[in-house]
């Protein structure tokens, strides 16, 4: 008598655990294919969603308990995929269950308490698949008996049209269920359900275009990315091109090439903002085929677009950083633009950075990595320079068009928020038929409310930061938490009710520049504005068509857009973020001032740019204002030399937070206390700096503190804290997090 042997399975379960589960397979499926797919399983009193990752041969030391139900009939993700997840989380220390999670559409897990019933199992979850009614005529060339007018005009648009859909038949006539139900009991018509993607391009509308004829500087990187395109092997390339100089149109014709390599494409964008220009490019040059992914998209539209990728009906895929786990495969080339911004990084759960993990993925696709910015990161050059990528240049902007000439506007003493040389330049473009863009990194009307009587400011209850003032909204608000009183408050202290406005913020901005220039047509575009579908693409399209003169706004008007129309630009409170708690900070503003003042002259006309700043000494404001990005880069070398920091060092930051003080403070003393004892007995070196509170100490009512480790090595960083994550003893009330900068991942 034969005794049955149990197929055994692992399961990822996307919880913050640092182990696989192993599972049952029930009988009746032990023939089946399972890797890939999701398994409904008992996770302890729970049901919830599992990843299936393949078979184990081991016997169980314990008793297992079976899988309940397989919920995909393919895989969502192929080997090559999953051998990039097990990457990602081995180097951020990060569960394989919670990786996939964040790599798979959102939405699609499902959980349930014990003992109750579970109805959904697509892999939509809940979302279900769009299909619509299609029908076409049955017998078109047979003569129809005597219909009414309506039926018989419904008949003929079936006919000519060959398939034509319910809604466009309801679209064109009204109410007709009644006329092609007496239609198809006459046999003259059939209606077929099918399924249909949620068309995130519906409604825009592109005129083709052809390849631009190429600068000498552009044709000679073009030519370097497709010798590697050729060679079919790994190749990281820095593009490295003044603002204005043609990186857009290199990409492209890079991409054209990949494609006709049968290669597919992966493009990364840094901010929602950039998307639906860069895919209007997109589209005009290549037609269909073309797939976005970013959080703008609803999530039918998310999940249809996934679906298309996975299905190979999608060569180009264009998205934020979340793309970068796109099922897109044969990819021969990825494309980060604007590879230098922090938006990349992933700020919370799986905290991943996408420009880096382009590199990694682009190695085990044997793919080229064409990484592109007018300010790239310290580490990129370093990397370069070192041999470790290619660097490719740009030093021209397009038709030898000038860069903008910057004159510095001194604040020192100025009581408004626009310099008093900004005005008779704004009146000057506008009458010159010229548009402006006026740059400040602060929403809201006034930065905070300080009471009249006592001092104190208007801060938030639940963040260590103070209200914002918007006065269209008649709220002050935290950014941070959304917490939001009707403004303008009372005094928490004294209960004044005269409370003062400081600071500017955009809205401020806008209100001045509306009372000083009553003509202009002016728009602002930041998060207050921005947040309804379509709303970048509706702002940017005002600006593109002529029909806006002055674009006020935060960083995202600074990145990436090209506003042919745009002569004049201004810069308020250059410095502002010089003062974060960041070694970063000088690079940060090197970046944000050299992209904003590169948005000026990029049409026929030459730009004018004037940067209002306290500190105009600085050397990032300095060198910004010369386009000087060669000092720069050795100037801040330098700093990061004699301080230790990226690229002579890497690091990683130990998070805690609690909605208690004290227990934080005491948790965070003691794995210090437990990583300067591991550090001895493994002879590690790594600099431990902390604990120390989180430059927002309180934020959404959790006090935050943190451990900074430091070390010449990646080997030694990384030892110390797997050591650290096997020795320590986790708090129930306090969140752990590990930040990794993952610095030279070549």
């Amino acid at each position: 008598m034969s005794t049955h042997q149990p197929r055994i399975i692992e399961v990822a379960i996307p919880l913050h655990l640092d182990r696989i589960f192993h599972y049952l397979v029930p009988r009746g499926m032990e023939q089946q294919d399972l890797a890939g797919r999701r398994a409904f399983v008992p996770f302890g009193r729970r049901r919830l969603t599992g990843y299936i990752l393949g078979d184990v041969t081991e016997t169980p030391p314990h008793e297992l308990k079976e899988i309940i139900e397989v919920l995909d009939p393919d895989p969502l993700w192929t080997d090559n995929e999953l051998e990039f997840f097990r990457w990602v989380a081995y180097y951020y220390l990060h569960p394989l269950g919670g990786v996939l999670k964040t790599a798979l559409p959102a939405g699609i897990n499902i959980q349930t308490p014990k003992g109750s019933d579970r109805t959904d199992t697509s892999i939509s979850g809940g979302k279900a698949i769009k299909t619509e009614i299609v029908f076409h005529a049955a017998a078109p060339g047979e003569p129809a008996p005597h219909l009414g007018s309506k039926a018989a005009a419904v008949l003929e648009v079936i006919r000519e049209g060959g398939d034509v859909p319910a809604a466009e038949l309801r679209r064109r006539f009204g109410h007709c269920s009644a006329q092609l139900k007496r239609l198809a009991e006459l046999g003259l018509v059939t209606g077929d359900t099918r399924e249909v993607y949620r068309n995130p391009f519906s409604g825009i509308v592109v005129e083709r275009d052809v390849p631009r004829i190429l600068s000498l500087h552009q044709q000679a990187a073009l030519d370097a990315v497709c010798t590697a395109l050729d060679r079919h092997a790994f190749a990281p390339f820095l593009l490295h091109g003044v603002t204005g100089s043609g990186k857009t149109e290199v990409y492209l014709q890079a991409i054209a090439h990949a494609l006709e390599q049968d290669k597919n494409a992966l493009v990364l964008v840094p901010e929602i903002a950039l998307t639906p220009q860069l895919v209007r490019r997109f589209r005009a040059r290549f037609g269909h085929g073309i797939a976005v992914l970013h959080s703008g998209l609803s999530d039918g539209e998310r999940y249809d677009e996934w679906r298309r990728i996975r299905r190979g009906q999608a060569r180009i895929v264009i998205g934020a950083r979340s793309a970068i786990f796109a099922p897109l495969t044969g990819i021969g080339i990825i494309i980060v633009d604007e590879e230098h911004e922090a938006s990349f990084k992933q700020a919370d759960g799986l905290r991943y950075n996408a420009r880096d993990l382009a590199l990694v993925r682009g190695r085990m696709e044997r793919a080229v990595v064409l990484l592109g910015s007018a300010t790239p990161l310290i580490t990129s050059m370093y990397a370069a320079e070192h041999g470790k990528m290619v660097l490719l240049t740009l030093p021209e902007r397009v038709e030898k068009r000038p860069m903008p000439a910057v004159e510095l506007a001194p604040m020192k003493g100025v009581a408004t928020a626009i310099s008093p040389l900004l005005p008779p330049a704004l009146e000057a473009t506008l009458a010159g038929g010229g548009q402006a863009i006026i740059f400040l990194n602060r929403r809201g009307f006034a930065t905070y409310l300080v009471c009249t009587e006592c001092g104190t400011p208007l801060t938030c209850p639940n963040c260590s930061v103070s209200l914002t003032y918007h006065r269209q909204r008649g709220q002050s608000v935290c950014h941070y938490c959304d917490y939001a009183i009707p403004a303008p408050g009372t005094c928490p202290t004294c209960g004044c009710q005269e409370l003062k406005e400081l600071g500017a913020g955009t809205e401020r901005l806008e209100h001045d520049l509306r009372e000083l220039l009553p003509q202009a047509r002016i728009l602002r575009m930041d998060s207050d504005t921005t947040g309804g579908k379509g709303s970048h693409e509706r702002l940017l399209a005002r600006m593109s068509d002529g029909s806006a003169d002055i674009l006020v706004g935060t960083q995202m008007i600074a990145k990436g857009h090209d506003f042919p129309g745009v002569t004049l630009v201004g810069v308020v409170n250059a410095e502002a973020s010089l003062g974060m708690p960041d070694f970063r900070a000088a690079e940060r503003t090197f970046q944000l001032l050299s992209q904003v003042i590169g948005r000026a002259g990029r049409g026929d006309v030459p730009g004018r740019v004037f940067v209002q700043a306290l500190n105009s000494d600085h050397y990032a404001i300095k060198y910004a204002v010369r386009h000087d990005s060669e000092a720069f880069y050795r100037q801040e070398l330098e700093f990061r030399r004699e301080a230790g920091y990226p690229p002579f060092s890497f690091l990683a930051c130990l998070g805690f937070s609690g909605t208690a003080e004290k227990p934080v403070e005491e948790h965070a003393d003691a794995m210090v206390r437990l990583l300067m004892q591991l550090k001895r007995e493994k002879g590690l070196r790594v600099e431990i700096l902390g604990p120390a509170p989180a430059p927002l100490y309180r934020l959404r009512g959790r006090f935050r503190r943190q451990i900074l480790l430091k070390a010449p090595t990646r080997n030694d960083l990384r030892r110390l804290i797997v050591a650290w994550q096997h020795n320590r003893k986790p708090a129930s009330a306090i969140r752990e997090n590990i930040d990794i900068d993952p610095v030279d991942m070549m």
